[in-house]
């Protein structure tokens, strides 16, 4: 293959919007996707990705936007989960499991009675390049920004509440809230992503690159930093593989995030566990 050839589907305007919210997803993924690993939640992805294509159905039933109906199937399912593990001694993931599996079985047997609501089935579990749009760059771009708001804005907040939830509530930070807006963080970055990543691998994209980067530090700062890093690069080089490769774009980030793991696994790093990270930004 010529360097001609590899820079081709550059010509097409969705590539390059494509290759655009692939970058920026796989960086707010990475980012995001720190927080979720590291409260041992890495189910949640996964699982919101699957209610918010039960979203999808009922907004699609109800003749509402699908993104907007989508996007408060997500929150309100995120907000539910945080609530049943606040009130009732379950773990999260149990709780997760029975949320989010209820959305996604009552969307199924909605596009089941009702039909498709207007988008291809495939498309949405696997992720569709040609799919890709100027309103989904600046949906990615959007949620990019208000995460860096929020993460900047929240990053004490945040981190106390990760490492030590009952500590941070009894020094007076409101942890209800900080879990709340980091629900609806979440749910926003799984929408935003699911068109290049599909439903069903929204939550790779979520939890590999986080993992590498715990692999390769103990500082929660670097942390950050190096999944944002490898979840872009993973959606780059991904996206260009799906093209060339004529593989959906979701799989092919996702073995791109997995060869990065399998370069830090074999070079010797090690998932040292939530416990042993550092809480400061060296």
């Amino acid at each position: 293959m010529t360097a001609i050839d590899l820079f081709r589907p550059f010509e097409f305007e969705f590539f390059r919007n494509g290759v655009i919210v692939a970058t920026l997803a796989g960086a707010l993924c990475g980012v995001v996707g720190c927080y979720v690993v590291l409260r041992n939640m890495s189910y949640i992805g996964h699982g919101l990705s699957h209610a918010i294509f039960g979203g999808y159905a009922v907004a699609g039933l109800i003749g509402i936007n699908l993104f907007l109906g989508a996007g408060t199937w997500g929150v309100l399912t995120a907000l539910t989960i945080g609530v049943i593990v606040r009130r009732r001694p379950i773990g999260s993931d149990a709780a997760i499991g029975v949320v989010t599996t209820a959305a996604f079985a009552f969307g199924l047997a909605i596009v089941q009675l009702y039909g498709s609501p207007g988008r291809n089935a495939d498309a949405l579990l696997f992720g569709n390049v040609l799919g890709v749009t100027w309103a989904d760059v600046w949906l990615i771009v959007a949620v990019s920004f208000g995460a860096l708001i929020f993460i900047l804005a929240g990053y004490r907040q945040l981190l106390f509440t990760t490492f030590d939830a009952e500590v941070a509530s009894a020094t007076g930070v409101r942890t209800n809230v900080v879990d709340a807006l980091l629900m609806v963080l979440l749910s926003a970055t799984v929408l935003a992503t699911m068109n290049v990543m599909g439903v069903t691998l929204v939550a790779a994209n979520l939890v590999i690159p986080a993992v590498v980067a715990r692999m390769l530090t103990d500082s929660f700062g670097r942390m950050l930093a190096y999944a944002g890093v490898i979840g872009a690069v993973s959606g780059f080089v991904g996206m260009n593989a799906s093209y060339h490769l004529d593989v959906a774009s979701g799989p092919t980030i996702v073995l791109t995030a997995a060869l990065f793991f399998i370069v830090a696994f074999v070079g010797g790093g090690t998932f040292r566990g939530r416990a042993g990270v550092s809480g400061h930004a060296h």
